[in-house]
């Protein structure tokens, strides 16, 4: 039977570690308090954050205690970037996005049982602290050379920006994250994604200097396509965890168009099928890809992970029913938002014919190319044929009063909005 250690090794869920071998026996040896830090520099989770959550419950259901924090207090500093200071959010945003955060976090552990999760905020531990009182008892065992050669410090201060004393504290603070973390609570692991590789080992040597005491941390690689491109909705783009950010549908579709390079990896990263599973899938992929199995699977266990087995009941009932497998009146407005909001459109009015909004929306490029698709029987309007090139947008064909679905043959679609309703 493998370890939890060897289970996120297997799933690369593993970049770095401290002392592997250390690491690997207090896992074994018992229940072990560990955390990841969560800062509110959005009002959503992403797709990055997402690794971490996962193995946040990976191991708590190998029966290790897991403490969220979201950082109400690094937070309102923010982790140096690798170009240009970060804008400083008010208390009132940050405090906001920090009850955000938290709900999203809870979905995804347990807070009941024999090891139950807690829920941290660094700003219960900061907000009071002294300034002389931090000085004296933190940032005492902190070296200046090793903060210099942080890689992201370095850069910044080679470059034309600089960077503020501000943000060049910030891995004192999330150090001392760790140290409290200790203390309070008895942690003794720091888990986080590899670009937080010197803040994690910040907070390892703060524990030791001040407490004498062995932690460890481990670090997730950055999850990158097979092509080495960015992974994300478009070029540096965020999956947002939020529905109003990215609706539950585009979510759903980002996963379901995984390459097929990718998506074995992202089942082992993503979800908790069994290694048995996850190679029937691989199987699949290899003998039937334009199945794509693996991708519907892949799509349906993380929305469900982050919007609910309901929400995924949705989306997919949702993407039938745009290409005319489905009943498109019975998807409720918000689902049906979601599911045409990635499509081209064209403003409308009630009486414009079928023709022009085909032209507007970019489905034909001419009347004669309308017409024709028309007469060949191509033409749909919320899945029902066109029979008539004189055919108008009717009160009638709006859907929950505002959209109404457009199609030319089997799979190119658009949609024509209106302010009715």
């Amino acid at each position: 039977m493998s370890t939890v250690l060897d289970e996120l090794e297997w799933r690369g869920l593993v970049a770095q570690t401290t002392d592997i071998e250390a690491l690997r026996e207090a896992l074994e040896s018992g229940p072990v308090t560990y955390y990841c830090g969560f800062d509110p520099t959005a009002p959503s989770l992403h797709h990055g954050h997402l690794v971490q959550l996962v193995v946040l419950r990976h191991l708590q259901l190998a029966g290790h205690r897991p403490i969220a924090l979201v950082g109400g207090a690094t937070g309102l500093i923010g982790d140096p970037r690798m170009s240009g200071e970060r804008v400083l959010n008010s208390r009132d945003i940050v405090a906001d996005w920090v009850e955000r955060l938290r709900r999203q976090i809870a979905r995804f552990l347990s807070f009941e049982g024999e090891n139950p999760a807690t829920m941290a905020n660094n700003l219960d531990w900061t907000g009071e602290l002294a300034a002389i009182d931090f000085l004296r008892d933190v940032g005492k065992h902190f070296r200046l050379g090793t903060m210099l050669a942080k890689e992201t410090v370095a850069r910044r201060l080679n470059s034309d920006q600089g960077i503020s004393f501000t943000e060049f504290s910030y891995q004192i603070l999330q150090g001392m994250d760790f140290l409290e973390l200790n203390r309070r609570h008895g942690c003794t692991l720091q888990t986080g994604g590899n670009d937080q590789w010197g803040n994690l080992l910040a907070g390892v040597e703060l524990v030791r200097k001040a407490e004498h005491r062995t932690v460890h941390a481990l670090t997730t690689p950055l999850i990158t396509k097979a092509d080495g491109t960015k992974f994300g909705k478009s070029e540096g783009g965020a999956i947002w965890l939020d529905p109003e950010m990215l609706s539950p549908y585009a979510f759903y579709q980002f996963w379901v168009n995984a390459d097929d390079a990718d998506v074995v990896g992202w089942l082992k990263t993503f979800t908790f099928r069994s290694r048995d599973e996850i190679a029937e899938l691989e199987q699949a992929v290899v003998e039937r890809p334009a199945a794509r199995e693996a991708q519907r699977a892949l799509a349906a266990d993380v929305t469900t992970l982050v919007h609910g087995a309901s929400a995924t009941e949705s989306v997919i009932a949702a993407s039938h029913a745009l290409f005319g497998r489905g009943d498109l009146e019975a998807l409720d407005a918000a689902t049906l938002g979601g599911a045409v909001a990635e499509l081209p459109a064209t403003d409308a009015e009630l009486g414009t014919t079928i023709v022009d909004l085909m032209i507007a929306s970019g489905l034909v490029t001419s009347k004669a190319a309308a017409r024709r698709a028309i007469a060949e029987g191509g033409a749909y309007v919320n899945n029902v044929k066109v029979t008539s090139e004189d055919a108008v947008l009717d009160a009638a064909d709006l859907l929950h009063g505002r959209w109404a679905l457009l199609r030319r043959g089997k799979k190119t679609l658009a949609v024509a909005r209106t302010a009715v309703g």
